[in-house]
């Protein structure tokens, strides 16, 4: 495989994590895109403004190649886990645009340098050395996470699944389908959790 593959695979799989998670704040709410629905406060627009930061430093700042966007969320002195959830200030169309300037910043990076160019994180304390192809790697892992995240997140909010609009990625079923396969897997955990119980 030459470079520029090794780089369109990159790209295609980054781009389809990136697409993933804008696609879940797609028809809900103002308040939906940000109301936090773990214990932790995971909430979807605050995934995406994350997502944004770690695009622009993994594949901008490592590579001395710094956006000049402002993200005062990640400076130091900051707020603990700030860019993770949206304030009320910071519009989900700011969110959406800043992670497409992401995106088009790290893209940039990408063509530009070869894979195997070496840069520093400069938030890593130690071995803070990373080629290109790593943190790309490490950006599709982070980005698809966090899809993941989201997929479940907007499943539980109402219902909606899949990896994108024309690819749901899901079994064939109608809700009652679906129903009483939820309603089959709680019977086999239940059968599973009295066996183990019983075997002590």
């Amino acid at each position: 495989m030459n470079a520029s593959d090794a780089k369109a695979d990159l790209r295609f799989y980054l781009q389809s994590a990136r697409d993933a998670l804008l696609w879940k704040l797609e028809g809900l709410s103002e308040y939906d895109v940000r109301r936090p629905l773990t214990p932790t406060g995971t909430n979807l627009l605050g995934m995406v403004k994350h997502a944004a930061g770690v695009e622009l430093g993994y594949l901008g700042d490592t590579f001395g190649r710094p956006s000049g966007e402002p993200l005062p969320w990640l400076e130091e002195g900051a707020e603990a886990n700030a860019d993770m959830w949206a304030t009320a200030d910071e519009s989900r169309e700011y969110i959406v645009e800043l992670y497409h300037r992401a995106w088009a910043h790290a893209d940039a990076t990408i063509d530009a340098l070869s894979l195997d160019t070496i840069g520093k994180v400069p938030w890593w304390p130690k071995k803070n050395e990373v080629t290109l192809h790593h943190a790309v790697v490490r950006v599709i892992a982070d980005t698809h996470r966090h899809a993941g995240h989201a997929d479940i997140l907007r499943e539980l909010m109402d219902g909606a699944v899949g990896m994108n609009k024309s690819n749901r990625s899901m079994a064939p079923g109608d809700s009652a389908w679906w129903e009483n396969h939820r309603s089959r897997l709680e019977r086999t955990a239940e059968e599973a959790g009295r066996r183990a119980r019983e075997s002590r």
